[in-house]
């Protein structure tokens, strides 16, 4: 059976010692998120999510959901107690302002106990994450009204929200929609179409369901230029916030997926439903990237809480399963064979995985931390630098921890040989529910296709130059730390061929840019090591802070200062591979003609 431990010790180091939280107490909501603050919310997210959402991660994986011939659809068994429990301990409003029921802290907390909530039970943290990222477009874009009228309950839970943008004709290019909208006369719209892929579309979890759903009004323009968002709830809400009659969105078919089957994933028709217009017309892509940027970052989260959820049961695993001797010598000789932890190549698995997990933990909250920055300094240039780094972190967090997260995923499956293929194990489920992590929110391919076509020459490539200053910084300024040589060398190594492939991308994709596409994948994934990279030579140094200053938890950081080694000294070297890959341009790739596939 899979075993879950929520890393509150990690999570901790990196926000007080490699963030260094407390450096942002002048920012609303960061005063109250002390560090006794913070380890106290983490200490309640990790028992709510090992001891609530993990028993039913398995079973609900099992069980999956049920669509009754009415159209409503049954979570697996628990499920409404669980989200029950979430709503109740106040965990959906973490980070929403007080005025509309949250509690104001910190985006950076919210990620940090969101991580423990999805590796014990991903598809469950589905339902409140889809609302969450609802709540944030409406706060955006929506009219005071409409934020008076849906964002409390929202909040609250009482409500939950979805994402309506695919259809079956269309994923990522969404200019060719076909939904429609036709104003009415008291100014709402009648929403007309098909939507499919919906996460979390139907279920009796929450007493309302609030769908952000694009269409195209009649008469707008072709292309993404004509496209509107609109509130399109399953009841309508009746003007002292009651809910009312049933509106025209039902549910008419649940996915059949390859995981997450505790989530309800709906084919969502939209039958002249009653649904009012957010922001202005023909402008729903710009309020839509509110909630896709935050579902990409919270893709990301996904890819790491899963990695870190199959990484302890396949070191649990690998301590106690007896096989062979190791190559130096028996290491339990009292037994007729050793735990295969003593295997080099099973530590070589299991290490790999844990310094991507580590780093990417910093990674995520690091981003997190842009974004609290981006929305909250009262300083224009901070929240400026802020936002920029976001931007381009977004593509790379979703692609590249979610592409590592599956590959995770498959290594520590690996561990447990052909118990590993066996369901009960867990395992496959973990293989499984990552997969959609790659797919969804933009497929990967999308994200590099986003941070090479888009995020490096947006503002004359401010943004990117702007990260690439803060890791030379960090190698210069700690050049004279021989401790730290063997981080800041390869780190610097790193940088210099992320730089020299941005180069190449400029002088050699404007005039082919195929260049550009061949070379997306591999420069997302270069990038993503160089920050990887990046968090470990800034854990490595507050690992070392925290040792001189007498710290007792010496195994801690001493442990924290090998994974960050072996990173450096058996991760890192791929960004060589990867800028070799980039260089080669796209000639090999483009030659074939396309009949020949």
């Amino acid at each position: 059976m899979p075993v879950y431990k929520a890393p509150v010790e990690d999570t901790l180091f990196v926000l007080n010692d490699v963030l260094g939280l407390e450096k942002y107490h002048n920012l609303p909501g960061f005063a109250d998120a002390t560090p006794d603050m913070i380890e106290a919310i983490a200490g309640e997210a990790a028992k709510i999510s090992e001891e609530v959402f993990f028993p039913l991660n398995l079973s609900g994986d099992q069980e999956g959901c049920t669509r009754h011939a009415d159209g409503s659809v049954t979570p697996p068994k628990g499920f409404k107690q669980a989200y029950d429990a979430y709503c109740e301990g106040g965990w959906s409003g973490l980070s929403v302002p007080e005025e509309f029921g949250g509690q104001n802290l910190p985006y950076t907390l919210h990620s940090a106990v969101g991580e423990y909530m999805s590796s014990a039970n991903m598809a469950l943290m589905m339902y409140p994450g889809l609302t969450n990222g609802a709540v944030a477009a409406i706060l955006v874009h929506g009219s005071e009204e409409q934020k008076r009228t849906y964002v409390p309950n929202m909040v609250s839970g009482k409500w939950s929200g979805t994402m309506n943008l695919t259809e079956p004709h269309c994923g990522t290019d969404l200019g060719l929609l076909r939904t429609k909208a036709v104003p009415q006369t008291d100014g709402s719209y009648k929403i007309s179409g098909q939507k499919i892929f919906i996460s979390a579309g139907e279920h009796d979890m929450t007493e309302n369901i609030v769908h952000l759903v694009l269409a195209r009004i009649e008469g707008a323009p072709e292309g993404t230029k004509g496209i509107s968002l609109f509130i399109v709830p399953k009841f309508i809400v009746n003007a002292d916030g009651s809910v009312g009659a049933r509106n025209g969105v039902s549910c008419g078919a649940i996915e059949h997926k390859m995981g997450i089957h505790g989530n309800a994933t709906c084919v969502i028709n939209h039958d002249e439903a009653t649904g009012y217009l957010i922001g202005a017309e023909n402008r729903g892509l710009a309020a839509m990237f509110v909630m896709m940027n935050e579902a990409r970052l919270g893709v990301g989260l996904q890819g790491l809480a899963i990695s870190e959820a199959a990484y302890q049961s396949a070191a649990h695993y690998a301590r106690e399963r007896i096989q062979g001797r190791s190559l130096t010598g028996p290491k339990a000789p009292d037994k007729k064979a050793d735990p295969i932890i003593v295997h080099a190549d099973v530590r070589r698995t299991l290490m790999q995985i844990r310094s991507i997990n580590e780093a990417g933990r910093a990674f995520l909250l690091y981003t997190a931390l842009q974004s609290d920055i981006a929305h909250r300094s009262p300083d224009e240039a901070e929240r400026q630098k802020a936002d920029d780094i976001l931007s381009i972190m977004t593509p790379i967090l979703k692609g590249v921890m979610t592409d590592r997260g599956f590959e995770n995923a498959v290594q520590a499956q690996q561990m447990f040989g052909g118990h590993g293929y066996i369901e009960e194990n867990g395992m496959s489920q973990y293989v499984r529910d990552a997969r959609i992590t790659m797919l969804y929110e933009g497929a990967n391919g999308v994200q590099a296709m986003d941070l090479v076509g888009r995020k490096l020459a947006a503002n004359g490539g401010r943004a990117v130059m702007a990260v690439f200053k803060e890791i030379a910084d960090f190698c210069e300024e700690n050049r004279a730390d021989e401790r730290l040589a063997p981080f800041t060398k390869a780190l610097k190594k790193g940088l210099n061929d992320l730089q020299a492939s941005t180069m190449w991308f400029m002088s050699n994709a404007m005039a082919k840019p195929d260049n550009a596409g061949a070379g997306a994948t591999d420069y997302m994934h270069l990038f993503g090591l160089v920050i990887l990279g990046f968090m470990w030579g800034k854990s490595a140094k507050a690992a070392y802070e925290r040792l001189d200053a007498g710290d007792a938890r010496t195994d801690f950081f001493n442990n924290k200062l090998v994974t960050a080694r072996f990173f450096m000294d058996r991760m890192m070297p791929e960004t060589v591979l990867r800028k070799a890959r980039i260089e080669t341009g796209a000639d090999s790739v483009m030659a074939l003609d396309a009949a020949a596939f």
